[in-house]
C-alpha cells in the first residue's frame, strides 16, 4: 500500500534512515533530523508498506506547476528487488499526472535501468 506522509509517520521514518545508514544520517542525525522534518512538511511525500512495516518512501517538491522533482528515493534493503521504489515514482507521476516528473539522482544505473530518459545534469556550486 502506498500513501502520502503523515507527522506520525516521522519515527518510523527516521529509524528506516538509521538502518539504511551510508548517506542517510545527515537526514536523521541530531543536526539533520529537525530541518528534515521541515523538508517533509514542505515536501509531497509518499510510504510504501507491507501490512504495518514501512518498506519505503519518496521525497519529492512540486515547483508551481513547472514539474515535481524527486529529491529522495528509499527501499528497505530487505525489501529491495520487488519493485517497490518504481511503484512509488509511479504513485507519483500518476498524483502529479499534468507534470512531467524528475529525479535528482545520485544512483543513476537505478534509474537507466528502469528505462528513464536524462533530462540534464546536477551542479553543486561551491
Amino acid at each position: 500500500m502506498i500513501r502520502a506522509y503523515k507527522e506520525e509517520d516521522a519515527n518510523a521514518l527516521k529509524d528506516m534512515l538509521i538502518e539504511e545508514g551510508s548517506g542517510w544520517e545527515t537526514y536523521s542525525g541530531s543536526l539533520g533530523w529537525p530541518r528534515y522534518m521541515k523538508a517533509l512538511r514542505e515536501s509531497v511525500s509518499y510510504l510504501a508498506f507491507d501490512k504495518d512495516r514501512l518498506v519505503g518512501y519518496v521525497r519529492a517538491r512540486d515547483d508551481d506547476g513547472f514539474g515535481v522533482y524527486v529529491y529522495d528515493l528509499l527501499v528497505r534493503q530487505s525489501d529491495r528487488g520487488q519493485a517497490i521504489g518504481q511503484a512509488l515514482l509511479k504513485h507519483v507521476k500518476t498524483i502529479h499526472k499534468d507534470q512531467t516528473v524528475y529525479v535528482m539522482s545520485d544512483v543513476d544505473p537505478y534509474y537507466d535501468k528502469l528505462g528513464y530518459q536524462k533530462a540534464g545534469s546536477v551542479f553543486k556550486v561551491d
